[in-house]
């Protein structure tokens, strides 16, 4: 015979002496859900992570070799910035300024 209602965390049942309403806290209600969540998506990650190794363990040692790095790239175009040589015929003297400044 009791009735919840969920938006103001209230708890509502009849007794002897009248209607018993118990309340919850807004607070504790958030936290405690939050820390669900939590323990959700860990619960979630770890059965992902328990078939990645299993699909790993049926490949053959050849194909688990990690790929290389590729190095990076030294001059990396950007609209933010532009390149403005210096001294004519050294590149090592280039520095980079803001592409969108007054020319003068």
């Amino acid at each position: 015979m009791a009735v919840p209602h969920y938006s103001y965390l209230v708890l509502k049942m009849p007794t002897e002496k009248g209607i018993l309403a118990i309340r919850g806290n807004v607070y504790t209600t958030y936290t405690c859900e939050e820390e669900s969540f939590k323990i959700t998506e860990t619960i979630v990650l770890s059965i992902c992570m328990a078939e990645t190794v299993a699909q790993a363990a049926q490949l053959p040692p050849d194909q688990l070799r990690l790929p290389e790095l590729e190095t990076p790239r030294k001059n990396s175009k950007s609209k933010e910035h532009k390149e403005v040589q210096l001294v004519d015929g050294s590149p090592e003297k280039t520095p980079l300024i803001g592409a969108n400044l007054d020319p003068k």
